[in-house]
């Protein structure tokens, strides 16, 4: 099937991958997972992902709301920081409410009164590569530090949320960190009905050991009584799709480069911010370099540099991996310059295309 690029393509069969092992870490564990919308909410593929997966937690009201009407199943509402008129949104929405502040859980709480209430506890300590998402950095404001100020407000929760990993792939990293969480909050965990762990875990990846993640989730939900819930964002999306693009001219300045019909900056923002370049579909590695660069007019507009099997001209073909997962939900009109369509290949290897946009689009998105 002939499509005019650039597009996102979902494989179906790709993603059932990490859905199986997100069903085996359920089956093992007794842990619930929620698809984290901040990361993928891409929702065309919601009617595969929910027949394994337990529901959504979302870091918006618009996010929320996009979960209970497009996934269905559980809804967690969280924020940083929630207006009133967030509370009113999220709390016809959601199953559980999940303050980042003691402050905003006092300020609101008249509002949800009778609901399942939830606060994000930052345990001051966390697992990532990046400073940028590091949820434990030096002066975070992501959770409540003081467990003397945690405990002061604990009759009015019936859970605690702990996100503290960014692509944690190390199993004894983290049940040495759900040690050290029972240590420090154990009689507050005691009297919770429910514990999320966040997202951030990296177990979907080939050769992590699963059985072990299994074990030390079953052990410490039991230690303390609680449901345990994790929310994969990555995790669940991994390696499941690609941005397809075509080459447009290839210009030389010290080196080979080739400009496709997209942009780093526009349709792979998350790369950008990260300054790590993109990933090359292994079917296309070869001997002939290129530095790969978008057409936007930022000069850094640059995917990476590559070697490809054959020579690149007008009209080639460059296909990016893991285009997924902070990618899709952060795609932009910078420039003006086209979105992306979305396509989906499904389980039975059949293509469909989901969104095309167009210019009233990009006149809209404006004002």
């Amino acid at each position: 099937m002939k499509m005019q690029t650039p597009y996102y393509l979902i494989d179906e069969r790709k993603l059932l991958r990490n859905l199986k092992r997100i069903e085996r870490v359920r089956e093992e564990s007794g842990a619930k997972s929620m698809l984290a919308l901040k990361c993928f909410s891409a929702w065309c593929v919601f009617g595969l992902m929910k027949q394994y997966m337990d529901g959504t937690t979302s870091s918006s009201a618009y996010e929320a709301r996009l979960g209970h009407d497009t996934f269905g199943k559980e809804t967690h509402a969280y924020c940083v920081g929630y207006t009133k008129e967030d509370i009113l949104s999220v709390k016809k929405y959601a199953d559980k409410v999940i303050f980042n502040s003691a402050s905003q859980l006092k300020r609101f709480f008249p509002l949800v009164r009778g609901a399942k209430l939830g606060l994000r506890v930052n345990p001051g300590f966390s697992y990532s590569h990046y400073d940028l998402a590091d949820p434990a950095r030096r002066n975070s404001r992501l959770g409540v530090v003081a467990v003397k100020e945690l405990r002061a407000v604990s009759s009015l929760l019936s859970g605690l949320m702990f996100h503290f990993n960014c692509e944690n792939d190390d199993v004894d990293n983290f049940a040495a960190s759900l040690d050290r969480i029972s240590r420090r909050y154990g009689k507050v965990l005691d009297a919770m009905e429910w514990v999320s762990l966040g997202g951030g875990l990296y177990f979907t990846k080939e050769g992590y050991e699963l059985g072990r993640f299994c074990r030390a989730l079953r052990a410490f939900s039991r230690r303390h009584g609680v449901q345990v819930y994790l929310e994969p964002g990555e995790s669940a999306i991994t390696q499941s799709a690609q941005l397809v693009t075509t080459v447009v001219d290839v210009v030389h300045n010290g080196c080979d480069i080739a400009i496709v019909d997209a942009s780093v900056e526009a349709h792979m923002l998350d790369l950008l911010i990260y300054r790590i370049p993109a990933k090359i579909d292994k079917s296309c590695s070869g001997k002939h370099r290129y530095t790969v660069a978008g057409r936007s007019c930022l000069a850094g507009d640059v995917f990476g540099t590559y070697g490809f099997r054959r020579r690149l001209h007008p009209g080639s073909t460059v296909l990016f991996a893991d285009a997924a997962g902070y990618s899709m939900v952060k795609k932009n009109w910078f420039n003006g310059l086209g979105m992306p369509s979305i396509a989906v290949q499904r389980l039975n290897g059949s293509i469909d295309v989901v969104r095309r946009f167009t210019y009233n689009d990009f006149k809209n998105n404006a004002s």
